[in-house]
Protein backbone atom coordinates (compact mmCIF):
# COMPACT_ATOMS: atom_id res chain seq x y z
CA UNK A 1 0.00 0.00 0.00
CA UNK A 2 1.30 3.44 -0.80
CA UNK A 3 2.37 5.79 1.97
CA UNK A 4 -0.09 8.62 2.58
CA UNK A 5 -1.62 8.02 -0.84
CA UNK A 6 1.52 9.10 -2.72
CA UNK A 7 2.54 7.34 -5.93
CA UNK A 8 6.03 8.78 -5.87
CA UNK A 9 9.40 7.09 -5.47
CA UNK A 10 12.61 8.84 -4.43
CA UNK A 11 15.57 7.83 -6.61
CA UNK A 12 18.64 8.81 -4.62
CA UNK A 13 22.23 8.68 -5.88
CA UNK A 14 25.32 9.16 -3.78
CA UNK A 15 28.84 10.47 -4.28
CA UNK A 16 30.57 10.54 -7.65
CA UNK A 17 27.52 9.30 -9.53
CA UNK A 18 27.31 12.74 -11.14
CA UNK A 19 30.40 11.60 -13.08
CA UNK A 20 28.69 8.60 -14.67
CA UNK A 21 29.52 8.19 -18.33
CA UNK A 22 33.06 9.46 -17.87
CA UNK A 23 34.18 7.89 -14.59
CA UNK A 24 35.75 4.46 -15.02
CA UNK A 25 33.47 3.33 -17.89
CA UNK A 26 34.97 -0.16 -17.70
CA UNK A 27 33.33 -0.55 -14.28
CA UNK A 28 30.33 1.78 -14.41
CA UNK A 29 29.53 1.84 -18.14
CA UNK A 30 28.99 4.81 -20.41
CA UNK A 31 25.47 5.77 -19.34
CA UNK A 32 25.19 9.15 -17.66
CA UNK A 33 23.29 10.12 -14.53
CA UNK A 34 20.69 11.68 -16.86
CA UNK A 35 20.31 8.26 -18.53
CA UNK A 36 19.84 6.61 -15.11
CA UNK A 37 17.20 9.16 -14.14
CA UNK A 38 15.40 8.81 -17.50
CA UNK A 39 15.30 5.01 -17.11
CA UNK A 40 13.83 5.33 -13.61
CA UNK A 41 11.28 7.90 -14.78
CA UNK A 42 10.20 5.72 -17.72
CA UNK A 43 9.81 2.66 -15.49
CA UNK A 44 7.74 4.63 -12.99
CA UNK A 45 5.59 6.35 -15.60
CA UNK A 46 4.73 3.06 -17.31
CA UNK A 47 3.15 1.94 -14.03
CA UNK A 48 1.42 5.21 -13.17
CA UNK A 49 4.07 6.35 -10.71
CA UNK A 50 6.42 9.33 -10.58
CA UNK A 51 9.96 9.71 -9.29
CA UNK A 52 11.97 12.48 -7.71
CA UNK A 53 15.68 12.18 -8.49
CA UNK A 54 18.34 13.52 -6.14
CA UNK A 55 22.12 13.16 -6.35
CA UNK A 56 24.59 14.48 -3.83
CA UNK A 57 28.23 14.05 -2.98
CA UNK A 58 27.49 15.04 0.63
CA UNK A 59 26.36 12.62 3.30
CA UNK A 60 24.23 15.16 5.18
CA UNK A 61 22.37 16.15 2.00
CA UNK A 62 21.55 12.48 1.34
CA UNK A 63 20.28 12.09 4.91
CA UNK A 64 18.15 15.22 4.52
CA UNK A 65 16.65 13.80 1.30
CA UNK A 66 15.89 10.51 3.09
CA UNK A 67 14.16 12.39 5.92
CA UNK A 68 12.14 14.48 3.44
CA UNK A 69 10.99 11.31 1.66
CA UNK A 70 8.99 10.36 4.74
CA UNK A 71 6.19 12.71 3.66
CA UNK A 72 6.67 12.72 -0.11
CA UNK A 73 7.53 9.19 -1.26
CA UNK A 74 6.19 5.68 -0.88
CA UNK A 75 9.64 4.11 -1.25
CA UNK A 76 13.28 4.80 -2.02
CA UNK A 77 15.62 3.50 -4.72
CA UNK A 78 19.11 4.28 -3.48
CA UNK A 79 22.60 3.92 -4.85
CA UNK A 80 24.63 5.07 -1.86
CA UNK A 81 27.88 4.46 -3.76
CA UNK A 82 30.91 4.58 -1.42
CA UNK A 83 28.68 5.53 1.52
CA UNK A 84 27.34 1.96 1.39
CA UNK A 85 30.53 0.81 3.01
CA UNK A 86 31.08 3.63 5.48
CA UNK A 87 27.88 5.30 6.64
CA UNK A 88 26.01 4.06 9.66
CA UNK A 89 24.27 7.46 9.68
CA UNK A 90 22.69 6.80 6.27
CA UNK A 91 21.59 3.31 7.35
CA UNK A 92 20.08 4.82 10.52
CA UNK A 93 18.21 7.46 8.48
CA UNK A 94 16.79 4.81 6.16
CA UNK A 95 15.68 2.74 9.12
CA UNK A 96 14.12 5.75 10.84
CA UNK A 97 11.87 6.79 7.94
CA UNK A 98 10.32 3.31 7.74
CA UNK A 99 9.95 3.29 3.95
CA UNK A 100 10.81 0.34 1.72
CA UNK A 101 14.29 0.74 0.24
CA UNK A 102 15.85 -0.93 -2.77
CA UNK A 103 19.63 -0.59 -2.74
CA UNK A 104 21.13 -0.42 -6.24
CA UNK A 105 24.73 -0.69 -7.42
CA UNK A 106 25.74 -0.48 -11.07
CA UNK A 107 28.61 -2.91 -10.57
CA UNK A 108 28.63 -6.16 -8.64
CA UNK A 109 30.18 -4.96 -5.38
CA UNK A 110 30.89 -8.58 -4.38
CA UNK A 111 33.28 -9.01 -7.32
CA UNK A 112 35.25 -5.90 -6.45
CA UNK A 113 37.68 -4.90 -3.71
CA UNK A 114 37.15 -6.57 -0.35
CA UNK A 115 36.17 -3.33 1.39
CA UNK A 116 33.21 -2.99 -1.00
CA UNK A 117 31.72 -6.36 -0.02
CA UNK A 118 30.01 -5.00 3.10
CA UNK A 119 27.15 -2.51 2.90
CA UNK A 120 25.55 -0.92 5.95
CA UNK A 121 22.58 -0.03 3.72
CA UNK A 122 21.91 -3.67 2.77
CA UNK A 123 20.97 -4.41 6.37
CA UNK A 124 18.00 -2.02 6.14
CA UNK A 125 17.08 -2.51 2.47
CA UNK A 126 14.14 -4.64 1.39
CA UNK A 127 16.00 -5.69 -1.78
CA UNK A 128 19.54 -5.29 -3.12
CA UNK A 129 20.28 -5.19 -6.85
CA UNK A 130 23.90 -5.07 -7.93
CA UNK A 131 25.76 -5.67 -11.15
CA UNK A 132 22.85 -4.98 -13.54
CA UNK A 133 24.07 -1.56 -14.71
CA UNK A 134 21.37 1.05 -15.18
CA UNK A 135 18.80 -1.73 -15.67
CA UNK A 136 19.05 -2.16 -11.91
CA UNK A 137 17.25 1.15 -11.46
CA UNK A 138 14.42 0.04 -13.75
CA UNK A 139 14.13 -3.23 -11.83
CA UNK A 140 14.15 -1.38 -8.51
CA UNK A 141 11.41 1.05 -9.54
CA UNK A 142 9.31 -1.77 -10.98
CA UNK A 143 9.74 -3.80 -7.80
CA UNK A 144 8.66 -0.91 -5.58
CA UNK A 145 5.73 0.07 -7.78
CA UNK A 146 4.47 -3.52 -7.85
CA UNK A 147 5.02 -4.20 -4.17
CA UNK A 148 3.34 -0.94 -3.12
CA UNK A 149 0.21 -1.43 -5.23
CA UNK A 150 -2.93 -2.14 -3.21
CA UNK A 151 -4.08 -5.75 -3.27
CA UNK A 152 -6.25 -6.47 -6.27
CA UNK A 153 -9.54 -8.30 -5.79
Amino acid sequence: MTTAGTRNILVLNGPNLNLLGTREPGIYGTSTLADVEAAAMAAASSRGWSVDCVQSNHEGDLIDAIHAARGTAAGIVFNPAAYSHTSVAIADALSAVELPVVEVHLSNIHRREEFRHHSFVSAVASVVICGAGISGYRMAVEYLAESLEPERG
